[in-house]
């Protein structure tokens, strides 16, 4: 549905993206990149919002740069909310269908569904200026979804959602792919795209590292000692124990903010230890988290590489 060739984008002196080829077809696709990697300006390019400086893209073998054939066939949810606050979330739906070229009859039954289909019903009618971020981020995949696209793209779209709204929103995803839809997500959180898709694109500045299955990036980062946080009222007690294992590279701690920050080897092996000490209440911690998976390593092993 889409293809990439050489597709360049240069603001000025700066790289936005570089000569990336690639082609995206049915299923969940992630553009996974730390911030700057040059995710959204590809998702502007798709969109048909920018038009690259060098090379070409194709979506449904149209070029879409301002392309109403294209826009008709393509959802969006940027990063940035940009929204008309004093509407109500199902105005704000039923408007962006008409803008679609729908009947008013027709506007008002699509964005009842797809209110629906995101879990907005009960809420359609509070003004958007009272949404928590989750509910913003509900109603932008609604007006997204209210033509029925063939493609949805969504830059960040799990930012500032509590794990309930993760898995709900991402059922959504999920019920959107099986009718045979293409699905492009960007994240610069790893975690994140392990819960949504296995098929990524690697984006570090404005270039194309790697594409492929999720496994492979995985393989990649098991070669690094990951960096785990772990908050507890008890640092030096958890450092004691942790460090009885030969997976644990090494601890510092963090006695005034009550956290250890560890790197490990084998993190599935850690995370194992880890859960069954915690079973067997032998330690108490609050929580842990392993905010970025050291994506920065993998970058670095594949530029240098």
């Amino acid at each position: 549905m889409i293809v990439i060739e050489n597709a360049s984008r240069w603001y000025g002196q700066v790289i936005g993206v570089n000569d990336v080829s690639t082609t995206i077809g049915p299923g969940i696709t992630a553009l996974l990149g730390m911030n700057g990697a040059g995710k959204s300006t590809l998702m502007r390019l798709i969109t048909g919002q920018l038009r690259p400086t060098t090379g070409s893209i194709k979506v449904f073998d149209m070029d879409p740069f301002a392309n109403p054939e294209v826009f008709r066939k393509i959802g969006y949810c940027p990063e940035i909310d940009n929204f008309y606050e004093d509407m109500t979330g199902r105005d704000f739906v039923r408007y962006m269908a008409r803008l679609q070229g729908f009947s008013a009859r027709d506007a008002s039954q699509r964005a009842e569904q797809s209110i629906g289909h995101v879990g907005m019903t009960e809420r359609a009618n509070k003004k958007i200026k009272s949404y928590s971020k989750g509910m913003r981020q509900r109603i932008k995949l609604a007006q997204a979804m209210v033509h029925d696209p063939e493609i949805i793209l969504l830059d960040e779209p799990l930012n500032g959602l509590d794990p309930v709204a993760r898995h709900e929103f991402l059922e959504v995803l999920g019920e959107f792919v099986k009718r045979g839809k293409t699905v492009v997500v960007s994240s610069h959180i790893l975690y994140e795209v392990e819960q949504m898709t296995r098929s990524i694109l690697l984006l570090h500045r404005g270039r194309l590292l790697a594409t492929g299955d999720l496994r492979v990036i995985r393989d990649l980062i098991d070669k690094y000692p990951h960096k785990v946080r772990i908050e507890t009222t008890e640092p030096r007690k958890v450092a004691s124990k942790l460090t009885e294992f030969a997976n644990v590279v090494s601890t510092r701690i963090d006695e005034k903010n009550q956290r250890l920050d560890i790197e490990v080897r084998d993190p599935n092996a850690f995370y194992d230890v880890l859960g069954k000490l915690l079973i067997n209440k032998e330690l108490s911690i609050q929580s842990f988290t392993s905010p970025d998976n050291n994506l920065e390593s993998v970058f670095q092993y594949l530029v240098e590489g």
